[in-house]
């Protein structure tokens, strides 16, 4: 089960998308707002179609109500 560690960026005109830095990090660019979860149901969303798995797949591990977050992905 890999754990990915990932900066999220609610509101982004740039969304969605997801960049991957050199150091493995990953950016997500989200257009939905960072309320009530909205943001992390949408990361997870964009991890599945980048990863090409299901969302169920995709769990928040650590970072709920922070930029910087930890999923882990079931493969």
């Amino acid at each position: 089960m890999p754990t990915v560690r990932a900066t999220i960026k609610p509101n982004s005109r740039k969304g969605p998308l997801v960049e991957v830095a050199d150091d493995g990090t990953l950016t997500l660019y989200v257009r939905a707002p960072a309320v009530e979860g909205k943001a992390n149901k949408a990361a997870i969303e964009l991890l599945a179609a980048h990863f090409g798995v299901a969302k169920s797949s995709v769990r928040l591990s650590a970072g709920a109500t922070s930029r910087f977050k930890r999923f882990e992905i079931d493969t």
